[in-house]
């Protein structure tokens, strides 16, 4: 499609929720792949207009090569790459909550879209666009963007805290939300129960939970995070039976209350 076509269907006539979209301390940044030239600088000129910067690459290799990037912003790849397919692409990137996937296509594909959706993509699009649903859609994935990196940013600062706890202090905490009393957390760990109150204490400062609950909520967050596949997040494994055995007994102390 020949770039000034495509200008002409989008229209360079922007509304003012993309260009808010776009104002804060991080500039948002529109990831491009396509394999057709005119497209891509049709897509730069477009959003480049709307206050936006623009990233492209011609093909889903040339942008998995570039660094990842912490930064906000959202991917709009067509659906029909050369080489690295845009399915493969999407299950390359995957892990990368903060970039939201919007698939293009220059044609009506059901099977593809489907898979796409199915697949996690944040929007299917078809050429020609219709301006307000392409400007809707870039709108609401940079703020989807946003979100994910702040929390991101409250995860890592999590795993921080976790990280400067001692090895005894990891073991208090595992059988701690676990629901242990001192008590047997000693007898455990072979430690006096002043001793153990002595790490919960330091560890409840370091993790800065205010409250057990709060603790246990923390180390719930770090098993379970729904981005503890990023390289910047390491789940660390002995919470994870802890957190499933308080689990399981909230739920019978629940069942044994009705």
């Amino acid at each position: 499609m020949h770039a000034s076509h495509m200008e002409d269907e989008m229209s360079l006539n922007y509304s003012a929720t993309v260009r808010s979209a776009s104002k804060s301390a991080d500039p948002a940044t529109v990831f491009v792949v396509d394999a057709d030239p005119s497209a891509r600088e049709a897509f730069e000129s477009l959003f480049r207009s709307a206050g936006l910067q623009v990233s492209t690459a011609c093909s889903a290799e040339e942008f998995l090569a570039r660094p990842r990037t912490m930064s906000p912003g959202c991917l709009i790849a067509n659906v029909n790459l050369p080489g690295l397919s845009g399915l493969e692409l999407q299950r390359r990137v995957a892990a990368r909550s903060e970039l939201p996937l919007i698939f293009v296509s220059d044609r009506i594909d059901i099977r593809a879209t489907v898979e796409v959706m199915k697949g996690g993509a944040f929007e299917f699009l078809t050429k020609p666009f219709a301006r307000d649903l392409l400007l809707k859609a870039i709108e609401e994935a940079i703020e989807h963007s946003r979100a994910a990196l702040h929390y991101l940013v409250r995860a890592r600062a999590l795993q921080e805290r976790y990280e400067s706890l001692s090895r005894r202090e990891r073991e208090v905490m595992s059988l701690v939300v676990a629901g242990r009393l001192n008590k047997q957390v000693g007898g455990e760990l072979g430690i006096s129960e002043i001793t153990v109150k002595a790490h919960r204490g330091k560890l409840m400062r370091k993790m800065q939970a205010d409250s057990f609950a709060e603790l246990v909520n923390m180390a719930a967050s770090l098993r379970h995070d729904p981005l503890a596949q990023s390289p910047w997040f390491d789940v660390p494994p002995e919470l994870a039976h802890a957190t499933n055995r308080l689990r399981h007994a909230l739920a019978a102390t629940r069942l044994m209350g009705r």
